[in-house]
Formats: structure tokens, sequence, C-alpha cells
């Protein structure tokens, strides 16, 4: 007999429910890179569909609450309120604040303004203010009086600061101490006191004005004589962050200090939130997103995005783009006796333009990383240019080398040789200094160098490659 047996054999699974059965099927829902497998999100839509809300939730109810948000983002759109009904309460808070923007607005909207404020009660503020904020004004007020007046002033007060700003991210739940307490004396406090929040990894030391001025991580009160006063313990030096302070400035401070939570002080130096590192995770995710999509002119490039939304984010840039390709094709215009005369020119002319593109594109992508982490400023910002040039010439001279000896042996024309390899090195130089500089100056006039710099970019590399390669070769006498 086989060592595992012959898995038809009744007695192997005779005594196996239909709830095991389930519960195996969802156990196996995750493939090897945790994403869910399609083959289980058909089950749940077919007993969804099939009217079996019990299956659909013994299927679901194993997952993590960001396995049910992608289930649901992966659900179309129009099944979507039926399968959110079919799982009842596994839908709940901790969902909601998982889930994709305009996933959740579908959502919220199919929810009676009471049920949106228990959701909102049972998160932290930042998540509750993520679900309230971009609600239509009426539904948000009604939402907001459902609330019990201590949690709704909470919200009230984070949407009273600027969108993506601290204010809005910060947690106002947190533990603040006065200096003159012992360490037994805060253990016992944190003991005795069953409504304080328990996720906290460092308890802020405050003075009679409630501003702080210092911390003390957990594991430094755990491991110190409950003698020990906390004006003793406490690391002065911290970093705060300004309740205006834009999202993104509060990520690179976390990750420039290495910070696991951080204290939010208003405009006169009061504690009012902290900011913890897992806030900051899904800001960086966010903001690094967004600097790819808007180099690309993508919009918000979300797949659940409403199709005519992401038509007008994308058509105001193509037709921009539309505007600059005239500049390039003026430029050919301007040469088309030149192209008649060697139609040769016509082949080669696009490498000149594509690759300098290419290596414009290189340089652009690198300049608007280094603004959005801080790495240039005005000290660096002449040097970050000279230097890109410095690549961009060691690159063409390369490229040039290549490009200009295989036109030559092909064509068997050296001339035609050394222009388009000339041609190669000025573009590739130009691609090189424009790369750096456009995004330099977009943020010198406080435009965000990411939304537009790849068009103008794009336009300087296309309309100098032609320029210099068919001037080159006009110049030269290639055409006689």
């Amino acid at each position: 007999m086989s060592e595992r047996g012959d898995p038809a054999d009744p007695l192997l699974h005779g005594d196996e429910t239909d709830e095991d059965i389930i519960l195996e099927q969802a156990e196996t829902g995750l493939d090897e890179d945790d994403r869910l497998k399609p083959e289980f999100l058909s089950a749940v839509l077919d007993a969804v569909e099939d009217g079996d809300s019990e299956t659909a939730r013994d299927l679901v109810s194993p997952l993590h609450p960001a396995d049910i948000a992608d289930l649901l983002e992966l659900t179309p759109s129009e099944q979507r309120a039926d399968v959110a009904a079919a799982l009842g309460d596994l839908v709940g808070a901790e969902v909601l604040s998982e889930l994709n923007d305009y996933v959740r607005d579908d959502l919220i909207g199919a929810l009676a303004p009471e049920q949106v404020a228990e959701f909102a009660a049972e998160l932290d503020t930042d998540d509750a203010v993520a679900i309230i904020e971009d609600m239509e004004e009426a539904d948000q007020q009604a939402v907001l009086e459902a609330m019990e007046p201590e949690d709704r002033a909470a919200i009230e007060s984070a949407l009273s600061y600027p969108e993506e700003s601290a204010g809005r991210l910060m947690q106002r739940d947190l533990v603040a101490v006065p200096e003159h307490m012992t360490v037994g004396q805060v253990i016992d406090y944190l003991r005795d006191n069953a409504d304080l929040t328990r996720d906290f990894w460092e308890i802020y030391v405050v003075d009679a004005a409630h501003r702080p001025i210092g911390y003390c991580q957990l594991s430094w009160i755990l491991t110190c004589p409950r003698g020990i006063s906390m004006a003793d313990l406490m690391k002065r030096e911290q970093t705060l962050i300004p309740v205006d302070m834009d999202q993104e400035e509060v990520a690179l401070r976390f990750q420039k200090y290495a910070l696991i939570s951080a204290a939010v002080v208003d405009t006169a130096g009061r504690l009012v939130g902290m900011i913890t590192v897992d806030d900051v995770v899904h800001i960086i995710s966010e903001e690094a997103g967004e600097d790819i999509l808007r180099l690309s002119g993508a919009g918000e490039g979300d797949i659940n995005e409403p199709v005519m939304d992401s038509y007008r984010a994308r058509v105001r840039w193509l037709l921009t783009n539309l505007v600059t390709a005239l500049v390039a094709s003026t430029i050919i215009g301007i040469f088309e006796g030149t192209i008649q005369k060697m139609v040769a020119l016509a082949t080669l002319m696009p490498i000149v333009a594509g690759v300098g593109g290419n290596a414009g594109s290189q340089t652009m992508a690198v300049t608007v990383r280094a603004l959005a982490t801080n790495q240039i400023t005005g000290s660096n910002a002449r040097r970050t240019i000279v230097r890109e040039i410095r690549v961009a010439l060691l690159n063409g001279v390369t490229v040039a080398l290549v490009l200009g000896l295989g036109v030559a042996l092909v064509f068997q024309n050296m001339p035609l040789g050394g222009v388009i390899a000339a041609a190669m090195v000025t573009n590739i130089v130009t691609a090189g200094l424009a790369g750096a500089a456009v995004p330099l100056a977009f943020d010198r006039l406080n435009l965000d160098p990411a939304v537009a710099s790849s068009i103008f970019v794009t336009m300087i590399t296309d309309s100098m490659g032609f320029l210099a390669f068919l001037g080159l070769a006009t110049a030269a006498g290639l055409t006689g």
C-alpha cells in the first residue's frame, strides 16, 4: 500500500465535512506572493451569485483584513456591493481602512451615515479621517452628527488641517506624562487606565503647558528600577513634527532620523498627536507612485478610477505633447529638401532623437527623485547639473563611436558616420543638461517637477536631435 494512500479512499475523506473543505480552500486562497488566487476569487463570487452567503463568509473569514480589501478591489464594480453585503460584518472598519480610495467610496456610498460613524469610531483618528475626508459635504456632516461628541471633535479638528498634512495624518491617542513621575508611577498609570491606547512604543514627557520636553521608549521603562524619575530617564533631544508639515516632508524626517514614532505639535508647541511609522510607510509608497505617474502624465493612474476621470487627467498632457511635437516636426520641415536628396537621413534621424530622449529620461528621473528626497538643495544644484553633463558626455561619446562606425560600414559613407556620431554626442549632452535643468527650474518656480518635466525634456531632445543631425548633414555637404 502507498504510504500516502489513495486520495479517493473514503477512509481518508469520509469524515471530512463541507466546512472542512471550505476552510482548506480558504487557507490556500493566497499564492506564494500573498496574492489572492483567481480560482479563490471565482469561488467567492460564485457563492455570492448563487445566494450562498454562508459559504462566501466561510471562505473569506480566515483572511486578513488587508486580503479582504484586496478581494473587494478585485471584484468587478457591478458585483462589489453584493459581495460586501454577503460578507456582512467581515467587511469591518479595518477592511475599509485598507481599501483603495475609489472602492471605499463606492462601498461607503451604499452605507447609512450611522454605519459609517460606527466604523469610524473603531479606527484610529488618521484612518477615520481617511474614510470621511473625501465624502460629499452633506454626507460628511451626516456622519459627523451620528458620532459620539468626543470622536466627532477629534475628526473635525483633523479636518481643519490642510490635506496631506501632519494634522490629517496624526493619531490623537497617545500616552503623555509629567516629568516629575517615577518609572513605577508610570507603570501603575498604564495598568490602571484601561481607556489608554494600547498601540504605542514611546511615552512623551510634557511640561505644565503640555509641551513635549522629552520621550521614553517602553523598553527603557520596563528595564529601569521603579524609583527612577522620568526627568532622569527621558531623552530630551527629539524630532518634533509641526502640525501643518506636508506628509512628504514627514516621511523624509522619519527616513532620515530612523524614527518609530514622532510627536506632533501645534503652533504654540503643545503636544496634539503622534505619527507612527506604519502610517509613514503608506505615505512613502503613495508619494513614490504619484511621482512616477506624474512623470508620464497619467494622472492618479488607479485602475479603479472612473474612465472619465482618467480621460480628463491624461488627455490634457497628450494635447500638450501634441503641441511640443509640432516643434520637432517644424524642424524636420525646414530640412525637407535635404532629406529628399538623401533618403538615408530619414532612416537614421529617429535614432538620434530616440536615444537622446532615453538619456534625458534617465537624467530627469534621477533629478526628480533627488529633489523629492531633498538630496538637491541650492548649495549643490549647479554641481548636480555639471555632474549629469559629464555623465552624458561619456555616454554620448560611447554611443556615438558605436553608432558612427556602424553607419559608416553599413552605408559605406564615412562622412555620414561622422555626422551622426557628432549629432549623437550633441543630443545626449543636451539631454543631460535638459534632464537636470528642467526639473530644477520647475522646483525653483515652486511647481512640481514631476508633473510636466518629461514633456519639455522630450521636446528638447527630439528638436535638438533632428536639428543637430540634419543641420550637420547639410553643413557637411552630404547631399551635394
